[in-house]
Order: C-alpha cells, then structure tokens, then sequence
C-alpha cells in the first residue's frame, strides 16, 4: 500500500485502501499499524486533521481492529 507522507510529529505517513478499508500508519519510529474496518470519511478527517496524533487518539485507536505489522 502507498503511504503518504504527513506533517506531524509521531506520523510519518499513512496510507488508506478504499476497497478493503484498511489504513496504515506509519510512525516516525519506524513502527506500522494497519487498522482493519476503517471508512473513508474516517480516512479524509484523519488526513484533514490539523494534529493527526490528536485525531488518530480520539477517532481510531480503540475503535478499529489493529495488526502491528
């Protein structure tokens, strides 16, 4: 999956596949999460956030099933 690169300052990039609804995160540490179930309005509103650590706390962790890959 691509990933496109973000500002921020835990976030290296993330990357979203509309057909299966999976999202990866990629942390500036190197870690991968990929987050099962996610819909593409949560994927635009985690892109068009202004802090994406902030909304990726308060609108996908604990919400979505997750692997670390």
């Amino acid at each position: 999956m691509d990933r496109t690169p973000v500002s921020s300052s835990n976030i290296s990039a993330i990357g979203y596949d509309s057909d299966s609804e999976m999202l990866e995160v990629e942390f500036t540490n190197g870690a991968v999460y990929s987050y099962s179930g996610v819909p593409l309005g949560e994927y635009d509103g985690f892109m068009n956030a202004d802090s994406k650590g902030k909304y990726l706390h308060a609108n996908i962790k604990g919400r979505y099933p997750y692997v670390k890959l």
